[in-house]
């Protein structure tokens, strides 16, 4: 039996008998390829002449029933920004019917109840479902970190004769069905540009870059003899770091075996990936309400509609930003992420931002609010970040650095780094550091503190953040590049050169690179004092983001090798700066 014959078994199966006309509306097929499934359909025993089921028939159809769902919910639905933050995308109401909830009960109703979930992000909301569905939840505990390949990993123990569904599909029509002949994946009619996926004559899933391609609904089902070659796929690519970012997809596309294309109408079977799409399917949806979108149209007095081309930003360390269009200009808006409240004095940020102003070292904002963290701002064209490997990005950035120091700015409150490490450490709420030697290494780079505060010099204005991604080269209206800093939100009165140590361990330098961008920085003349006291720097500011990751870490926030290379920074520069005094004779402590 074919796909096509399978598909008309299928169709016969829940619709009953039926004439050809019927069965090709049905599966999409012609009258032709109806006439001749039927004829083989006959031949083989399957049906009668009346087009009725057999017993043979019958037998099939119980050996072919589908056992199980797994739906992928674990993301932070990024895309969905700005209403991401205080409910998963799989909860979101769409025509009056949670996402998920709509497609638990079309399950159901295609006699499919053992069904599991693959939760993460904001996981206690979907609690409920357990009560109310019998579902069983699933925890990816690397949801923040890598993408549903692995999500679908943690469930491959129930990955035969399985739909596989995303969180976020909203079906016209129940797509899932009592009976299952063979694995697919299901795809729309409509081509799209930038997709890959291919649908060949005999409708299979194939890969290919030339042109416009099908549009992955993600929906797929695997029968029990795919099963184990794609659960083998997903093992050896999870374990493969390349693939922290890839869709499971990625695993199904791979294997040899062909997979069968499943194609809906495009507008069968629709994803809700974004604020966008989710007005223009359902504009009376009470998620559009959003406190962000009226913040935008009250500050640019525009109505919440001419606000369009919302489009995510690089996930950052801090917030949640978007660039968005109105009325024929980008800004960004950004929303501060978890836990920010705890790490942030958005007052203070306020402060800072009216000591800079008209100074040429950022623009203005468009809108500031302390008490929310929110912040818009206008959007430059042609924007690149500095490049830490680049000798001449380097220049041009410590020479802005050096240039923001010496206007020796000041507010009213300060960067305490050590203060700082100490507050990161309260927020673990009594849970001790996942590092064994914490303690010791604590130790040691307080060790530093004396000798630090005593060559510390004149406070000023201090970036504290002035990290690569923070410098901006931007295309000016002449088409000149230009270079602005960004991200203020950490900054107070510190020793400026605590801004070089930030910029280091955010680079991952060697000691050999930091010695470089000291000489930059410098132009050649730092004295050995000072020098010694930059390593120490790197050392006190690597313990204290490592503290801030593992504060981030317990709100389900982890910054992989990030919060390893901060920590592994306090060990080894208190090492350096130890080897270096004792050198050149420097007594540290």
């Amino acid at each position: 039996m074919n796909r096509y014959e399978a598909d008309v078994l299928t169709a016969l199966i829940d619709a009953g008998t039926a004439n050809q006309r019927t069965l090709s509306a049905k599966t999409g097929y012609s009258l032709g390829v109806i006439n001749r499934s039927l004829k083989n359909l006959r031949d083989e025993g399957l049906i009668g002449l009346d087009n009725g089921i057999t017993s043979k028939a019958a037998d099939l159809i119980g050996s072919s029933r589908p056992e199980h769902a797994i739906i992928l919910a674990a993301g932070y639905g990024m895309r969905m920004v700005p209403i991401n933050m205080e409910m998963p995308k799989g909860l979101l109401k769409v025509k009056g019917q949670r996402l998920i909830e709509r497609t638990i009960e079309q399950l159901h109703e295609a006699g499919i109840t053992s069904i599991s979930v693959v939760v993460g992000f904001l996981m206690e909301q979907y609690e409920y479902l357990i009560d109310k569905y019998g579902v069983e939840l699933i925890y990816n505990s690397e949801y923040s970190v890598r993408n549903n390949l692995h999500s679908l990993r943690h469930a491959s123990k129930e990955l035969s004769n399985s739909y596989v569904i995303p969180c976020d599909v909203w079906c016209e029509e129940n797509p899932y069905s009592k009976t299952e002949f063979y694995s697919w994946y299901m795809v729309s009619d409509k081509q799209i540009p930038n997709s890959d996926v291919r649908i060949t004559r005999d409708l299979q899933i194939t890969r290919s870059d030339d042109g416009n391609g099908a549009r992955m609904i993600g929906i797929a089902y695997i029968n029990s003899d795919l099963a184990p070659k794609l659960k083998e796929r997903l093992e050896e690519m999870s374990a493969i770091p390349a693939y922290d970012n890839s869709f499971w997809e990625a695993a199904l596309f791979a294997l040899k075996e062909k997979v069968c294309a499943r194609i809906v109408r495009d507008d069968a079977a629709v994803e809700i990936n974004t604020y966008e799409q989710l007005r223009e399917f359902d504009s009376n949806s009470n998620h559009l309400q959003s406190e962000a979108i009226a913040t935008i149209a009250d500050v640019l007095d525009a109505d919440p509609c001419d606000i369009t081309d919302i489009e995510i930003l690089k996930k950052g360390m801090t917030n949640r930003s978007f660039i968005f269009t109105c009325r024929n200009r980008r800004y960004i808006m950004r929303i501060p992420g978890e836990g920010t409240d705890l790490l942030i004095d958005r007052y203070h940020e306020a402060d800072v931002y009216k000591a800079i102003s008209g100074r040429g070292f950022c623009d203005d904002p468009v809108y500031l609010e302390p008490s929310k963290g929110y912040k818009i701002i206008r959007y430059l064209d042609n924007v690149r970040s500095l490049d830490p490997e680049s000798g001449f990005d380097l220049i041009r950035g410590m020479a802005l650095l050096k240039k923001f120091h010496d206007s020796r700015i000041k507010v009213g409150h300060k960067f305490d780094i050590f203060g700082q490490i100490e507050y990161y450490e309260k927020l673990w709420d009594g849970r001790s550091s996942c590092y064994g030697d914490y303690q010791t290494t604590k130790e040691n780079v307080f060790s530093l503190k004396d000798f630090i505060e005593e060559n510390s010099g004149e406070y000023c204005l201090t970036h504290i953040d002035a990290v690569p991604d923070n410098f901006l080269f931007y295309s000016s209206e002449s088409g000149e590049e230009k270079l602005q800093l960004t991200d203020w939100e950490y900054s107070g009165m510190q020793d400026p050169h605590v801004d070089l140590a930030m910029f280091s361990i955010y680079s991952f330098y060697s000691k050999s690179q930091v010695d470089d961008l000291i000489e930059i920085y410098f132009l050649g003349k730092c004295p050995d004092m000072t020098r010694i006291k930059i390593y120490c720097y790197v050392a006190a500011c690597g313990l204290l983001w490592s503290n801030w990751c593992e504060f981030k870490r317990s709100l389900g926030v982890d910054f992989g090798e990030y919060s390893l290379r901060q920590y592994r920074y306090a060990k080894d520069f208190y090492r350096i700066a130890m080897k270096e005094s004792e050198r050149l004779g420097i007594c540290i402590k």
